[in-house]
């Protein structure tokens, strides 16, 4: 079981470095909201990866409450941009 933890641990490696890259390089602004809410999401599968291999449910709650937070506040960054492509 080793074997996939490791495996998937890389892969979420390799996807946080090239939202890293899409965060730095992205054309718009639209671009660099989605790599952050993108690099969210491979945080809290990165702590269920941890909750997993340890066994250790004590970071559930922490895990739930970035979640919620990244959504919303990826959800309210979009939402600004919009307004602000609007009166322009």
């Amino acid at each position: 079981m080793t074997i996939v933890f490791a495996l998937v641990l890389g892969m979420l490696c390799a996807a946080g470095l090239i939202t890293v890259a899409r965060l730095l390089k992205g054309p718009g602004t639209l671009d660099r909201i989605a790599a952050l809410d993108v690099f969210v999401v491979l945080i809290v599968a990165a702590s269920a990866v941890y909750i997993a291999i340890y066994r250790d449910g004590s970071t559930i709650p922490l895990m739930a409450a970035v979640a919620l937070v990244g959504f919303v506040g990826s959800a309210t960054a979009a939402r600004l941009v919009e307004r602000w492509e609007r009166h322009r």
